[in-house]
């Protein structure tokens, strides 16, 4: 594809304004036709008990919904193990509402009729009452990094037949959980073989997401984390951002750092500590890391914002030599995204993560 790179310089500068303004709401998505004949997948939901979310200031629950996809052949065939998928979901929804939007079962039923080898699809909820908790370790949202790559998976292993090692566990993620999977995926090859990042946001170190005097006098007026519900995006991003990126538990009841001040001056310390949570600021110490992976794939529409971040995640992985799938398709934040999961992520994976065969 070729790119115009001045538009794009246009649209980095804007990223760094508002890097996750692309991350929506419920939003209505295109359904792919079904499969007829198509064999069915079962779901179930879980609770999943998690020590490193337990304790955390926002008391987001530690009994953690988890949505488990299992595949046609999995009750037909008890002696028959599994890889593993674990899918993230994105900011302001939970897992429920994403299997929505992608469709499932139907996107699911369709990928394996059509020659996508069988895996388990995990989708574990971190949604919280700023409206996400971004996957990270932070006293304020709790250890949700800690719950999806090592919590959620000894689970999995534990209560499915699974193909439990490393080489068979893949994870993906869209817009927010992109942006989870790339964090994650950097500091636990240890855990996963192959990762997929769909419209990554907040790659590179975030400027103050439009916040100025006025925002931080409003969110200094609430009384408590559950005032911000219903508030524009700005102030639900502001203080998710502050709350997995800059904690503050000495600043009850919202907990967070934001990165300007009452008089809108930004504050440098604050966004030393934002920009230390980008991946892309992060990758000169993971690289070790990425080069385990046995794949690794990223994608964004040519009419998202994030487009440009996520292109410069690509070269930067390319300019280390390890070797990345990447496409730019025509399409939003949010378009096509489960013909997306149907036609690219879960055959990525039937390619890249290790599968046994049926006995």
């Amino acid at each position: 594809m070729v790119f115009n790179m001045f538009k794009w310089a246009a649209l980095i500068a804007a990223a760094v304004v508002l890097p996750v303004a692309s991350a929506q709401a419920q939003v209505k998505t295109e359904e792919p036709p079904v499969v007829t004949g198509a064999a069915k997948v079962r779901i179930e939901t879980v609770q999943v008990a998690s020590r490193g979310v337990a304790g955390n200031l926002l008391k987001t629950p530690a009994e953690r919904d988890v949505i488990v996809i299992l595949p046609p052949s999995y009750d037909r065939q008890p002696r028959r193990r599994y890889p593993v998928v674990y899918a993230l979901h994105g900011f302001s929804i939970g897992a429920a509402q994403w299997i929505r939007e992608l469709h499932i079962p139907a996107t699911a039923e369709a990928a394996f009729a059509t020659g996508t080898p069988e895996m388990i699809i995990v989708f574990p909820d971190s949604k919280n009452v700023y409206g996400g908790a971004f996957y990270t370790r932070s006293i304020v949202t709790g250890n949700f990094e800690g719950f999806i790559a090592d919590e959620l998976p000894d689970y999995i292993d534990r209560h499915y037949r699974t193909i439990a090692r490393r080489e068979a566990r893949g994870l993906v993620g869209h817009s927010m959980g992109g942006y989870g999977t790339a964090r994650i995926g950097s500091l636990r090859p240890d855990r996963f073989g192959a990762i997929y990042m769909m419209s990554p946001c907040c790659l590179t170190p975030m400027g103050v997401q439009g916040l100025t005097a006025k925002e931080v006098a409003e969110i200094a007026a609430f009384k408590a984390p559950q005032d911000v519900s219903g508030k524009p995006f700005m102030y639900q991003g502001a203080l998710a951002t502050g709350a997995a990126f800059t904690p503050n538990p000495l600043k009850p009841p919202l907990y967070v750092d934001l990165p300007v001040d009452k008089d809108g001056q930004v504050l440098p310390d604050v966004m030393a500590r934002r920009g230390a949570n980008a991946p892309l600021a992060m990758l000169d110490q993971n690289v070790v890391n990425l080069r385990q992976y046995r794949a690794i794939a990223i994608d964004v529409g040519d009419q998202d914002s994030i487009a440009p971040t996520a292109t410069q995640l690509h070269q930067a992985l390319l300019d280390y030599g390890i070797p990345n799938a990447f496409e730019v398709y025509a399409g939003t934040h949010t378009s096509k995204v489960a013909f997306r999961f149907r036609d690219h992520v879960l055959p990525f994976f039937g390619r890249a993560i290790a599968a046994q065969p049926a006995k």
